[in-house]
């Protein structure tokens, strides 16, 4: 049973995804980038929110999203939200991405990116742990998302299986490698050999932080991959099946007709 997405980037709503994805990517790599120490940059973010804002009201105006396709982005987004905390305290385990990838899969990778941005926003909000870092985890989720994109449409079967637990692996290592983006520059001080160096060198900068996250990822990476890699393999077949056969059935885009019945 093969699916198409239920709507693509196009036009407007492609340049603000290249806009939102572009300042976005700056508030992840400024340590690589200046020279200077400076206080956390929310500028950057308070740039690249509104683009996000403004990207899904695009695709909803343009009727890139019908009332179904909105419908069904609130849902999957409830329940991303409600499975993120279920992993709280338990390092790496974390099981919303297999819904995320599978979801992504299936509806698309455009509605994939949408998801995670919304996703892990709406999770911030339930749980209270609205911060500095929420955009962070967001804009990642979402590039999670949109990189299903890389998976070859035509697999299917164990081959589809296998390649969607691979990009759950590497999923996982990029995430990882972004919320360390974030976090290593205020972590350790000044005084580590871990620590970022305001001033000093890429080449010096970029080995504190490789080394930095190769510790980290032994705590949250790996596991994070194993458990999502897991999921994937284990729920993947009936995942897919179900949610391909609510795309069918649901005739996304499709305008909803009224038929009144006049009795004879």
């Amino acid at each position: 049973m093969r699916t198409a997405g239920i709507f693509s980037f196009r036009g407007a709503s492609l340049i603000a995804l290249l806009a939102t994805s572009a300042i976005s990517a700056l508030g992840f790599i400024w340590p690589f980038l200046i020279n200077e120490k400076q206080g956390h940059p929310q500028w950057i973010f308070l740039l690249a929110t509104p683009c996000a804002l403004l990207l899904l009201m695009i695709s909803v105006s343009n009727k890139d999203l019908d009332s179904k396709s909105i419908a069904l982005l609130a849902v999957l987004s409830a329940l991303i939200a409600a499975l993120r905390p279920m992993g709280t305290g338990a390092v790496g385990i974390e099981p919303m991405w297999f819904v995320l990838i599978l979801a992504a899969r299936v509806f698309g990778p455009s509605f994939g990116f949408l998801l995670g941005t919304i996703s892990m926003f709406l999770s911030a909000i339930l749980t209270g742990g609205i911060g500095p870092w929420v955009a962070y985890q967001s804009f990642a989720a979402g590039w999670i998302g949109l990189g299903v994109a890389l998976i070859p449409k035509a697999l299917r079967g164990k081959s589809e299986i296998f390649a969607l637990a691979i990009y759950g692996i590497t999923a996982a290592g990029f995430f990882g490698i972004a919320m360390d983006l974030q976090f290593w520059p205020w972590a350790l001080g000044a005084d580590t050999q871990l620590s970022y160096v305001a001033g000093a060198t890429f080449a010096t900068n970029f080995s504190h932080f490789i080394s930095y996250h190769f510790l980290s990822a032994m705590a949250w990476d790996i596991p994070r991959a194993i458990f999502t890699a897991s999921l994937i393999a284990m729920t993947a077949k009936p995942v897919l099946h179900t949610l391909r056969r609510a795309h069918t059935r649901a005739a996304f885009m499709t305008p909803i007709e009224f038929i009144e019945r006049v009795k004879a």
